[in-house]
């Protein structure tokens, strides 16, 4: 009788264990993806903090730019022995405050090309403050013709519109090499790798190995290619399926179809790659 007590205490006891440490396991998988997940999440809070602040800098330049040339349309219309002096005065402090939003503009740019925030509202935003710098260099134009017909010529007008000129022409360029980069990491942000396979066919290819996966030198050409914007639904063609990569559980979703065959919908994207952009899947 004693013998079998400690047999059924023993078992019981054994179950316990297993228990806990699959309960202890699965705790871990949650604390690294909410790990991962806040990372993200503080990475573009201060990607879009920084992004902010260089805006606002922007903006608070063509406001000054607005009050110069309120000043100048003043004094170009008054008369005044020191005209020519504030004419020159303002017109030298616009364009160094253009040029300055001009470099404040590229610098924006490129953090939007660096950083892991694309927003396509943002891009739209930083080409209309573009197009405001250039409907400056317009007005400046402008006021350089209504000066000669007043026989009033300001020589740092025009050495400021030949400097606007070039920089314009600057600024094309980069911004078409920076609307390349974007893109191309855009891109590579949004690539993500999948494979599925029986266990013999995923040992073959090196991708899972001793009971671990894509641990070793395994066949990355093995893998299939997508975009994780477009494509977020892979049919597996199998009636048994087990996720092998870590990705949250609440991200996706495994849903039989008509032959009883499972097919895997992504439906948050961003957090279901968030922990891999490899995704293996082991079928029968």
């Amino acid at each position: 009788m004693k013998k079998l007590l400690f047999v059924t205490v023993g078992a019981l006891l054994l179950t316990f264990t297993s228990c806990k440490q699959d309960k202890t396991k699965v705790n871990l998988e949650k604390v690294e993806q909410n790990d991962s997940l806040q990372r993200i999440i503080t990475q573009k809070d201060s990607d879009i903090n920084d992004m902010m602040g260089i805006m606002n800098e922007i903006q608070e330049g063509f406001r000054q730019i607005n009050e110069a040339e309120n000043r100048v349309d003043i004094v170009k219309d008054g008369e005044g022995a020191d005209k020519k002096s504030q004419l020159r005065q303002n017109i030298k402090f616009i364009s160094s405050t253009m040029q300055k939003n001009r470099e404040l503009i590229s610098k924006l740019r490129q953090r939007l090309a660096n950083s892991s925030f694309k927003g396509g509202q943002l891009k739209a935003t930083i080409d209309n403050l573009v197009k405001q710098l250039d409907e400056k260099d317009q007005q400046l134009q402008q006021l350089r013709a209504e000066l000669d017909a007043k026989d009033i010529h300001i020589s740092e007008l025009d050495e400021t519109i030949n400097n606007l000129n070039t920089n314009v022409s600057n600024l094309t360029t980069a911004n078409t090499q920076n609307t390349q980069t974007i893109n191309n990491q855009d891109a590579q942000l949004n690539t993500a790798w999948y494979v599925f396979g029986t266990k013999n066919e995923l040992k073959e290819q090196r991708i899972v190995e001793n009971g671990k996966v894509l641990q070793s030198n395994f066949n990355k050409n093995y893998f299939t290619k997508i975009d994780i914007r477009v494509d977020k639904s892979i049919k597996l063609y199998s009636k048994s399926v087990k996720i092998l990569t870590l990705h949250p559980s609440s991200s996706y979703t495994l849903s039989r179809d008509a032959n009883k065959q499972y097919e895997l919908t992504i439906t948050n994207p961003q957090i279901f790659w968030s922990t891999s952009k490899y995704l293996v899947i082991q079928v029968k």
